[in-house]
């Protein structure tokens, strides 16, 4: 079912108004785990005339609903309706009057304890074990737990906040702060974002300056280090710069969240979050902040018009974090990133995506889907390696480059589909010279085909075929000659130990306990802190049956509620016969540390109901 024309996945009539302003007033209640207050949403109808306004909800307790006006506040009738699983609700205002121009709505509120979008987290839950937790997670349609709204990225709108909160924890949102007493802090967003842009942190937190732009946010005991990791963020910030055109954000900080985070960044302007799986203390995995640096542009500032076309935001997001590889560190990285994205993606397509090829797709149909159902790799890794064909096929960065920015600067603060991506290309490549190119491009096979992408470019995979030569070693049957081979002389990096255990595991490269044993010693894979190696060498544990790693293999999943570590582990888990009870009895334990969209996901993977 499509709930409204705009967006399958929300109830809004963002055809006929738009949310343009918003005003919230929050108290942060940890006693009860909700969020009280109020939102006043300023909105311009683009319809003739309206008498109803259709916002997202869910799980949120409505207290009144006014009309705001010069003359001062009416209330007004409103009911919700329309429960969707794992969707939410639509709260109908009824409006007086048939209405034109602008309206204000005032709407009285508090939170669930279960808000889909909000994570309470126990002190104890915490590194710091001083102070609860709470943080937001909105993408992709969570938003509507925390406030009624329109909650489409067709929207956009400008924010000011004011949080009420306890004296002795720090509040943070996707926006900049302006003011700060004892327990209240006020916030305000000047470019307009959509819904899934909201955030709120809230805790026992301290920060380490990186720029007079930057800095870094955690708790007490993981600072110094994060800042550490994260020390070349300014650099990864300025390539972005000249490959995107200006930032328009005023800041960028960056707060390391707590294990429950379920993603490996998430794109809050203003303040990126990132999970602390990525701080793997050599640097290695600090990418995930080149990508998110990148969403400046690709998805905060253009963004995709409703969740079937995420691939605008998360495949130039891509495109662009590998340019910035590129920049850093030559051109050999750059396509050794492409190509590790693409060993992703044949993992995608074989294990969480096997029995879904419409999800397969670069552009989804979401009628029947939540997008939190449909998110996976694919608009990643296929979308930038899309981009990537494009590019080698116009001729190049010279030439692909100028039109990036244009692209960027003609839709900047607006919301768009696949389809005005494709009429850019041929408004920008409309020489005669370009007539021949144009003419190779199978955009119906790109768009709607499901499987890995249907070209694969010419990437340099010098760094990824030294990483192949280990795996063909580790296919020999004979221990000693494997032990004696003079390529273990030859050092892999981090990510070359990622590429070789992917390979491995995408092969089903079968592996005794000895043999397994051996190959964990030679990588020292049992000391790394790379939670990429780490999650890929318990999955090959997991294939090997190797009963003696359970304890490892459920301290990983229990130390992490990252959806991308989890959901595959869960998965495999309750594949082994003699395992399954126990992964099934684990995930009961700790199904209420994880944001509710991790648990529903990890549940369904698993068969069992939520």
């Amino acid at each position: 079912m499509r709930l409204s024309s705009v967006d399958p996945s929300s109830f809004s009539n963002a055809d006929e108004v738009i949310t343009t302003h918003v005003n919230l007033d929050w108290r942060v209640d940890f006693q009860r785990s909700v969020i009280a207050g109020s939102v006043e949403i300023s909105m311009k109808i683009i319809s003739s005339q309206i008498d109803q306004i259709f916002l997202d909800v869910s799980d949120l307790k409505i207290d009144s609903a006014k009309l705001v006006q010069k003359e001062g506040s009416f209330p007004v009738t409103f009911d919700v309706t329309d429960f969707t699983k794992d969707i939410g609700s639509k709260l109908t205002i009824y409006l007086p009057t048939l209405t034109t121009g602008e309206i204000t709505l005032l709407i009285d509120y508090e939170t669930s304890p279960k808000a889909s979008g909000l994570l309470w987290l126990s002190k104890e839950q915490t590194s710091g074990k001083r102070h609860p937790f709470l943080f937001s997670q909105c993408q992709s349609i969570h938003a509507r737990s925390l406030m009624p709204c329109q909650d489409t990225p067709a929207v956009k709108f400008t924010y000011r906040a004011t949080v009420h909160h306890a004296e002795d924890v720090v509040a943070l949102m996707s926006a900049i702060e302006t003011d700060k007493k004892r327990g209240v802090t006020s916030f305000e967003q000047t470019v307009p974002i959509p819904s899934y842009l909201l955030a709120i942190v809230v805790g026992d937190l301290v920060s380490e300056d990186l720029s007079p732009i930057t800095r870094v946010w955690a708790e007490r005991d993981l600072v110094k280090e994060a800042a550490e990791e994260f020390s070349e963020t300014s650099n990864f910030l300025e390539k972005a710069i000249e490959i995107c055109g200006p930032y328009v954000w005023k800041r960028y900080d960056i707060l390391v969240m707590p294990p429950s985070f379920p993603f490996g960044g998430m794109e809050n302007p203003c303040l990126t979050f990132v999970t602390p799986t990525i701080i793997a203390g050599d640097k290695s995995l600090a990418s995930v902040v080149a990508h998110e640096i990148s969403h400046s542009w690709t998805g905060n500032l253009v963004t995709n018009r409703n969740f079937e076309h995420f691939w605008l935001n998360e495949g130039f997001t891509v495109f662009v974090e590998n340019k910035i590889n590129g920049e850093m560190y030559g051109k050999i990285y750059r396509d050794f990133h492409s190509v590790l994205g693409l060993s992703e993606l044949k993992d995608c397509m074989n294990v969480q995506l096997r029995d879904q090829p419409d999800l397969q797709k670069l552009v989804v149909d979401l009628t029947n889907y939540s997008p939190d159902d449909a998110f996976s790799t694919v608009p990643y890794m296929k979308g930038s390696t899309f981009l990537r064909y494009l590019e080698d096929l116009f001729g190049g960065p010279d030439v692909f480059d100028p039109f990036l920015r244009f692209y960027l600067n003609k839709y900047k603060f607006k919301s768009i589909v696949s389809d005005d991506f494709k009429k850019t290309i041929y408004e920008y490549f409309h020489e005669g010279k370009y007539t021949e190119i144009l003419g190779q491009i199978d955009w119906d096979k790109w768009f709607y085909s499901t499987g890995m992408p249907p070209i694969i470019p010419n990437y340099d995979t010098s760094l990824v075929d030294a990483a192949h030569k280990h795996v063909e070693l580790w296919k020999k049957t004979d221990i000693h000659e494997i032990e004696n081979s003079s390529l273990l002389s030859k050092p892999l990096t981090s990510l070359q130990v990622v590429e070789m255990l992917s390979k491995l595991l995408d092969e089903k490269v079968e592996f005794s306990h000895e043999k397994l044993s051996i190959f964990e010693k030679t990588y020292k894979l049992s000391q790394t802190r790379n939670s990429e190696i780490r999650f890929r060498y318990l999955r090959m544990c997991i294939m090997a049956r190797k009963s003696d790693a359970l304890d490892d293999i459920f301290a990983f999943a229990n130390g992490n509620f990252r959806m991308k570590f989890v959901r595959p582990i869960y998965k495999e888990l309750s594949q082994w016969p003699e395992v399954r009870e126990r992964a099934i009895e684990n995930f009961q334990r700790y199904k209420d540390q994880m944001m509710r969209m991790c648990a529903v996901q990890v549940a369904n993977d698993m068969g069992i109901p939520f």
